[in-house]
């Protein structure tokens, strides 16, 4: 059997990072993941550092790891659960 320096398939991640490059999917993506009905703020981090990577640069990302390691992403979902309770809902928009 021949050897080769290419892997077979690419990882999600790299997948997934590259289909959230454009800017309506990395929305939609972040939508999904706020509209949990049991949210994980780990999740919200996980996905925040995705599109970080797809959209953003290293700054960027470096804000997603303080931020995952607060309580500020629990504080996200607290305020999506408040907007449910009157009848609206937080989303992410392209400007």
């Amino acid at each position: 059997m021949e050897s080769t320096d290419h892997p077979s398939s690419r990882s999600f991640r790299d997948y997934l990072i590259e289909s959230l490059q454009d800017p309506e999917d990395a929305a939609g993506y972040l939508t999904a993941i706020l509209e949990e009905t049991d949210p994980e703020p780990e999740l919200l981090a996980l996905a925040l550092d995705n599109v970080a990577a797809a959209l953003g640069g290293e700054c960027d990302r470096q804000w997603v790891k303080d931020f995952g390691v607060s309580s500020k992403s629990q504080a996200v979902y607290e305020l999506a659960a408040w907007l449910d309770s009157l009848g609206l809902r937080l989303t992410v928009t392209v400007k």
